[in-house]
């Protein structure tokens, strides 16, 4: 059963996510695979795009030592490529779907678990994609992503009509939902969408109670216009991860301490203060003399481990350190993302879970 918008442009309630019992897990809870779209757009690595499958290759074979890794993979180039890469890996699986792209945090559904009133397989949330407010076209193959998953995956699909994109959204799995005003209410995406009606689609799709907005969206080199998963994650419901520059010439440093500062009196669904870690920032990368957004608060978490983006910097091991104290029953795994993030993303953006409950 595909779940549509009503006439009136409003859900009923029969097609409400959170009314029907579905839930947002959080992304430690347990998965039943991670999906990434295989890289073959050109133009995301301009000059460098000869050596990225062999380094998505080595993303994808990490995250298969912990769980299945599913990738979309379509059209006969591209799925011969990602066969000659990873197609031999007993716990790879390729699905002929193209994408113009591979950022499949941004362009795949988000998949829903914990139906507790209705007898069906896990869901999906088919947000409308636009590529970051139309500034990479085409994008017309990414946007029917979730449908086409929906379809060979037999899941119910709501579709909110809004344009979402994960990395822009980041849960707790208790009801909380951290995000930036400047990415999802900027007009490029939505240019009618306000802060109350932003709230209620998070309420009835995701089940969100407690939205949290912070107000500096800005990281250097950021293409996104302010992704949260750049900026600060949850490692457990109380815990939140902040990036962090200590250099108060950096253009990032006054940012990431507003951020920081407003993290700190922010509170959880239930009204507590969360425990606020510092990740501090590489040392400033750049590509070609652009700033690249390296941080380390895009790292994945998988079933058991944590993987973290890696720069050849003397911050890598204290990014690895600090991620590993905060979850000592997981693998903290350190693979190299300097060539990766010249797309001006990293492994977060790759990589979308399907939760397990």
């Amino acid at each position: 059963m595909l779940t549509e918008i009503s006439q009136s442009g409003l859900s009923t309630m029969s097609e409400i996510p959170s009314a029907l019992g579905y839930r947002w897990p959080a992304e430690w809870e347990p998965h039943v695979a991670t999906w990434v779209s295989w890289p073959h757009n050109r133009e995301t690595w301009p000059g460098n795009f000869d050596v990225i499958p062999g380094c998505f290759a080595e993303l994808v074979k990490t995250i298969a030592r912990f769980e299945p890794v599913h990738i979309l993979a379509g059209g006969a180039a591209v799925m011969a490529d990602a066969a000659k890469h990873v197609g031999d890996h007993p716990n790879v699986k390729l699905y002929d779907i193209e994408t113009n792209d591979a950022w499949c945090r941004d362009h795949g559904p988000i998949f829903l678990g914990g139906a507790q009133k209705v007898a069906a397989p896990s869901a999906i949330v088919d947000w409308e994609y636009n590529a970051w407010g139309g500034k990479y076209p085409p994008f017309d193959k990414d946007n029917e992503v979730p449908c086409r998953i929906a379809s060979l995956e037999d899941r119910r699909r709501f579709t909110p009509g809004i344009v979402l994109e994960g990395g822009s959204i980041e849960g707790n799995g208790r009801g909380t939902v951290l995000t930036t005003e400047s990415c999802l209410l900027n007009p490029n995406r939505n240019p009618h969408l306000t802060r109350a009606r932003a709230e209620s689609f998070l309420a009835d799709y995701l089940g969100a109670t407690n939205v949290l907005w912070l107000g500096r969206g800005e990281l250097a080199g950021d293409d996104t216009d302010g992704h949260i998963d750049q900026l600060a994650r949850f490692v457990n419901p109380s815990t939140v991860v902040a990036g962090w520059e200590d250099d108060r010439a950096d253009r990032n440093h006054e940012p990431l301490l507003a951020n920081f500062e407003q993290l700190s009196q922010m509170t959880d669904q239930d009204g507590a203060p969360f425990k606020v870690v510092r990740l501090p920032l590489p040392t400033p990368q750049f590509y070609e003399g652009h700033r690249l957004p390296a941080c380390y608060c895009n790292f994945y978490m998988t079933n058991g481990g944590i993987i973290v983006p890696q720069f050849n910097d003397p911050g890598d091991e204290q990014a690895i350190r600090i991620l590993q104290d905060l979850s000592p029953d997981r693998e903290v795994v350190g693979v190299t993302s300097l060539n990766l993030v010249r797309g001006l993303g990293s492994f977060h953006c790759l990589t979308q879970q399907e939760p397990a409950c």
